[in-house]
């Protein structure tokens, strides 16, 4: 199993996927399962910073995501929902919905419950999000800490938001980025941190095949490559 951590904007996305499907591995998008809670808050109306309606309604949320590298699968009541937990108004709220304990507790026994079986199933994952390394998995083989400049990420998001159809520019991707590197390793349950035994990757002036190089040679000196099979869970 990979663990892989950072904040937003480092690539971890990318990163993880085509890693994933290097090692012939499983993958799992934590942050795609925040944002799917998050979405279903933000369609019932329930305020995000009521943390006891929404870990009411976490409870109750019917969603599932795919462990595939190669085709997302993002479903929140049967709903493909993978274009709208990337729009702004879930990237805006999902800080103050992930910092909710409950939700936390709920999704990271989800998370243990899919890495399990994978592992069983296939011998490998590839797990991206914020405390993978320190909380879902902290006896992970290999823990990666992607980090990279404010402004780097900044520009990343910008160019990503507006090939996605939605105009923002560097300086309100810069701010959105220092408020949510700020909500992320601020709240008490679970913040954003790199693990003690984590290997840093600084990804500024990587491309992301010089980082998936780097980090494929890492998992074959961690002896990861062997448990590995070619065919990844669906």
């Amino acid at each position: 199993m990979v663990a892989l951590d950072g904040p937003s904007g480092t690539g971890k996305t990318t990163v993880a996927r085509k890693l994933a499907q290097r090692l012939g591995a499983g993958y799992l998008d934590t942050g795609a399962m925040y944002r799917m809670v998050t979405l279903a808050v933000l369609r019932a109306g329930v305020d995000p910073a009521d943390s006891a309606a929404v870990a009411a309604l976490a409870d109750k949320t019917d969603f599932g995501i795919g462990t595939s590298p190669d085709r997302l699968e993002i479903r929140l009541a049967g709903e493909d929902v993978a274009t709208d937990i990337r729009g702004p108004e879930v990237t805006k709220a999902v800080s103050p919905v992930s910092a909710v304990p409950h939700v936390r507790e709920l999704l990271v026994a989800r998370q243990r419950q899919i890495i399990d079986e994978v592992l069983d199933g296939i011998g490998g994952i590839v797990v991206e999000g914020r405390d993978i390394g320190t909380v879902v998995a902290p006896d992970s083989p290999l823990k990666v800490y992607l980090t990279a400049s404010a402004d780097v990420r900044a520009s990343r998001r910008s160019t990503q938001d507006t090939a996605a159809g939605r105009k923002l520019s560097v300086a309100d991707a810069l701010a959105s980025v220092e408020r949510r590197d700020h909500l992320d390793s601020t709240r008490t349950a679970s913040p954003l941190r790199a693990a003690d035994d984590a290997v840093h990757v600084d990804t500024s002036e990587l491309s992301i095949d010089q980082v998936i190089v780097a980090l494929s040679e890492l998992a074959s000196h961690r002896g990861l490559l062997a448990g590995c099979n070619a065919e990844v869970a669906r």
